[in-house]
């Protein structure tokens, strides 16, 4: 299993936790750990999730940008070593 961070911003609205919660689900990704809040009108929410197959990251990867689209935020996913990588510098 290959964990990923996914992380979304953007303007405080509904539906955004259903909607990547839809896509996670969709592609058969575990939510392992999830924190969000809200700042002033900023979303934020931070992700680690289980992916099955390394093949499925990029189907993954595609179909958040393209839920972040349709939700008009902003949706990163990296991989959980690179992002502890990230962290440490």
């Amino acid at each position: 299993m290959i964990k990923a961070v996914v992380t979304v911003v953007g303007q405080d609205q509904t539906g955004i936790v259903a909607g990547v919660a839809t896509v996670l689900s969709n592609h058969g990704v575990n939510i392992l750990d999830m924190s969000q809040t809200i700042m002033s009108q900023t979303f934020t929410m931070s992700m680690l999730v289980g992916i099955d197959e390394a093949d499925d990251f990029n189907e993954v990867y595609a179909a958040l940008k393209e839920e972040g689209s349709r939700l008009g935020v902003t949706i990163h996913i990296q991989r959980e070593e690179i992002f502890d990588t990230m962290a440490h510098i």
